[in-house]
């Protein structure tokens, strides 16, 4: 019957070519029946009278798109952006994707998601959207161009290395590295050595990485800027890098600043292992700004940290990026007993024996003591509540907060254990083995 429908509608056009309506319904059948090529010349036919005609182009620039002619449909999408319906859109969308031109391509299908914030196209959302950051609009997308100070959360730290407790190895390694180079630059400079580089620091979670990161501020009267995955990670494809060189930019023009990266094995997972080019291309462009390409990270002071180490790229280790890597392990029993005294201070306490507690909580974090603490308070908070009066935290009362609360490093030490023996050809986690007491 469609046929026959065609047959007339063409035997009509001989009678009347100049019909525009009729040419036109003509090619709409003829593109419901994927002859597109047929479609295509009756389009033309009509603009060749009606130059003007905005359905003609819509029509022809579909054809196109199916005739595999992407170049030529973009062409006519591009002149018509503005007065395109949604469904030409994505046929834009798709055009510019084929011709590689992704960043055009977010900002069309952007346009759509502004119109339906519920629409969906797989096979968009496979080359445009990043995995794993989640499905919203664009409003809050970070440009490199224009971002700002506020865009980003900057502190200046009031705690230097004096309020950490313990530590002392990595404050010295971080020193060497980090401090020194600025407190001394014409002494480094005599030696060829830049102020800059970057820290990696690793270890079981709870164990003061970031505290450690933002007292390095602190000790060199210097801007600190802490950066997770959601500062950096956008649902776009190529805005991700755009952010992550604005967060450089930012700390370029604040040096000397800390820069320090959280869990940073989820921004620089080993390329081996991903199978999105997405965060491949998030990640070289992180050695890119760390190589400082195109810009100098003077006074740029990068820290990192991670809880899986074995999960970062080998490329961050190269000479010039995180070249010194350091192990934070469970502070020791006089930093316990420091960290103890320092969580208790201020609080309501009676003949309390910070280092016996300290000598009963081997392998605990930081968090695992402030664990400790919160619970015996809350004990005290109820039997003040109860008597009336206020109840002072005790010895026992911590002793009784050991029994209910567990070190949480040694899940972490079970597995890193096994890296420690098995994965470590450049000795690199050696000092694993040496803080579990095992011989290699």
């Amino acid at each position: 019957m469609t046929n026959e429908t065609i047959k007339n509608l063409q035997e009509a056009l001989i009678v009347s070519p100049d019909n525009i309506p009729l040419r036109l319904h003509l090619a709409d059948i003829m593109t419901q029946e994927r002859m597109y090529a047929e479609a295509a010349e009756q389009y033309r036919e009509v603009l060749n009278r009606n130059y003007g005609n905005t359905k003609a182009k819509i029509g022809l620039a579909e054809a196109y798109y199916y005739l595999q002619k992407y170049s030529a449909a973009i062409v006519i999408y591009e002149e018509l952006q503005h007065q395109l319906p949604p469904d030409s859109m994505v046929l834009f969308t798709r055009c510019l994707i084929r011709e590689n031109s992704l960043q055009q391509a977010v900002e069309i299908y952007q346009r759509v998601i502004a119109l339906n914030p519920g629409f969906r196209d797989e096979e968009i959302d496979a080359k445009l959207r990043m995995p794993g950051a989640g499905i919203q609009t664009d409003e809050g997308s970070v440009d490199a161009d224009i971002m700002s100070d506020n865009d980003i959360f900057m502190e200046k730290p009031t705690i230097n290395f004096d309020s950490v407790g313990g530590m002392q190895r990595i404050k010295e390694e971080i020193s060497i590295k980090i401090i020194q180079p600025l407190k001394n630059p014409d002494l480094y400079k005599a030696f060829g050595k830049k102020a800059g580089g970057g820290i990696l620091l690793y270890g079981p979670p709870g164990c003061g990485k970031t505290y450690i990161a933002r007292a390095t501020a602190g000790e060199i009267n210097a801007r600190f800027i802490s950066i997770g995955l959601h500062d950096i990670l956008d649902m776009w494809v190529g805005n991700s890098e755009k952010n992550l060189h604005g967060i450089f930019e930012i700390a370029r023009q604040h040096a000397p600043c800390v820069l320090f990266f959280d869990e940073v094995d989820a921004i620089g997972a080993s390329r081996s292992d991903l199978r999105q080019s997405a965060m491949r291309h998030v990640i070289n462009q992180f050695l890119a700004e760390m190589d400082g390409v195109g810009a100098s990270n003077d006074g740029v002071l990068i820290l990192a940290a991670t809880n899986a180490p074995w999960s970062v790229d080998p490329a961050f280790r190269r000479p010039g990026r995180f070249d010194r890597v350091i192990f934070v392990e469970p502070p020791d029993e006089s930093a316990r007993e420091e960290i103890l005294r320092g969580m208790l201070h201020d609080k309501p306490v009676k003949d309390i024996d910070t280092r016996k507690i300290a000598r009963e909580t081997p392998d605990y974090s930081g968090a695992d003591l402030k664990a400790l603490v919160d619970i015996a308070v809350e004990e005290k908070l109820r039997e003040s509540m109860s008597t009336g009066s206020l109840q002072y935290i005790t010895t026992k009362d911590l002793q009784k907060a050991v029994k209910q609360h567990k070190p949480t490093t040694l899940e972490w030490f079970s597995s890193a254990r096994n890296y420690a023996l098995y994965a470590n050809e450049s000795g690199l986690y050696d000092d694993i083995l040496k803080f579990l007491k095992i011989k290699k």
